[in-house]
């Protein structure tokens, strides 16, 4: 972002100064930051307009962009707590920085915290175990019955999640060429990831 732009998103922080209340200021980062994912909704327009007493949203919009990158740089960027109020340039008003500071200050860990339990993590395979299928009278090639057992990481302390599948020879080829696959890639880490299916 160039220095113009700063300059212009930095502007708008003095409409916080309309807040009757640090608790009001605290309300809209919070809210911000528990929308950050979904955006906000109506209601909560509403009622930063109303805090702040502005009329539309064309006055609120530069704030809330505004708020949500000096939020995104605090919480992602490698900033420790006492460096916060180094993302202030000197044009912010003195209290408005000292405000800002104490308020992302009490909040930084707790959504830290948050970010992690944000990020998907995806159940390892702990074992696997397979048998014979009961030939059917519909059943005309022999399969095998695949046992996994997966277990997430996110929750060691509960039991792993069973999954059954019936596999056929035809399937068992295309599953095969896929782990080998799988495994060339493994073995080469520059490889650049991809989705890939069962049908390439």
């Amino acid at each position: 972002m160039g220095d113009g732009n700063n300059h212009s998103m930095w502007g708008h922080l003095p409409l916080l100064v309309r807040a009757s209340s640090k608790e009001s200021v605290e309300y809209i980062l919070q809210a911000l930051w528990r929308t950050r994912l979904t955006g906000l909704d109506a209601t909560d327009r509403r009622i930063f307009r109303d805090i702040l007493q502005l009329s539309n949203d064309s006055d609120l919009d530069p704030l809330l962009v505004c708020l949500r990158v000096l939020i995104r740089r605090c919480v992602y960027d490698n900033v420790n707590k006492d460096e916060i109020q180094k993302l202030f340039p000197a044009e912010v008003l003195p209290e408005l920085q000292r405000l800002l500071t104490l308020l992302l200050q009490k909040f930084q860990r707790e959504w830290r915290q948050d970010i992690s339990k944000d990020q998907i993590i995806l159940p390892r395979l702990k074992s696997m175990t397979w048998n014979m299928a009961n030939q059917s009278v519909e059943q005309t090639e022999p399969a095998a019955v695949m046992n996994l057992q997966l277990q997430s990481d996110a929750q060691p302390d509960v039991g792993g999640r069973g999954v059954k599948f019936l596999l056929a020879k035809d399937t068992m080829e295309m599953m095969l060429k896929s782990m080998y696959s799988i495994r060339d890639q493994l073995s080469e880490p520059d490889e650049t990831p991809g989705r890939h299916s069962l049908q390439d």
